[in-house]
């Protein structure tokens, strides 16, 4: 078990919606992809998309028959076009103010959590010189359950050993919001992906948000 005795708070981020603002070109990736393989996008797939991990939308997409080699090769294939087509756009992908907000709270603890993939995850926070702001990272093949389940917000928090009472999700997908609630802990929705939450703590457009500083300060003042 970690050892919480020195525990502050925690700031935990999913990437997708919340580091970058990259659901659009994930559907863009997705439609591309789908179409190489005789598949046409609709806009309710799209939706479905939100939120869940490669293996659980290769499935939905492209047929629950496949088997773990063939949903693997599939995903990662997708991952490698979305890569390509991110890479140009990722310095003015990302959100607004994050970076400056990162900087500004290295005093508490902070870690990325998200059901990507782990060359995603890798690519992302290295190219947008992002990695040394995060003291630790999960993706989607770190746990057994994926979002909307908690165990990945479980282990972040294990990671940085913070309770999850002290912890404060960033989230941009129902799913992952979902998951920060089973997790026990705090959230923020970020408006990037939807513009309505059920039952968020705080809901913003980004990280520029007047109001996301005192909500921090008040709730570190409560877990003291």
């Amino acid at each position: 078990m970690p050892d919480y005795k020195h525990a502050t708070i925690a700031l935990l981020l999913d990437m997708d919606g919340v580091i970058v603002d990259s659901n659009p070109v994930h559907r863009e990736a997705w439609l591309a992809y789908n179409r190489s393989q005789g598949v046409e996008t609709t806009e309710e797939m799209q939706q479905r998309m939100y939120g869940k991990r490669n293996d659980e939308i290769v499935r939905d997409f492209l047929g629950a028959h496949l088997s773990d080699a063939e949903v693997f090769a599939h995903g990662a294939a997708k991952e490698k076009l979305y890569r390509e087509m991110i890479a140009p756009l990722l310095p003015g992908a990302l959100v607004p103010g994050l970076r400056s907000f990162l900087e500004r709270h290295q005093d508490l603890a902070i870690g990325c959590a998200t059901n990507a993939e782990p060359e995603n995850l890798r690519f992302v926070l290295h190219a947008a010189g992002l990695e040394h702001l995060f003291r630790a990272a999960v993706d989607g093949f770190q746990v057994k359950r994926p979002k909307p389940w908690p165990d990945m917000y479980l282990r972040a928090a294990e990671l940085l050993g913070v309770e999850p009472a002290r912890c404060i999700v960033f989230e941009d997908s129902y799913a992952g919001i979902e998951a920060a609630h089973a997790a026990g802990m705090r959230v923020v929705a970020i408006k990037t992906t939807h513009q309505e939450f059920p039952s968020v703590d705080l809901a913003i457009d980004d990280f520029r948000a007047p109001e996301l500083e005192p909500f921090i300060e008040r709730f570190r003042a409560q877990v003291q």
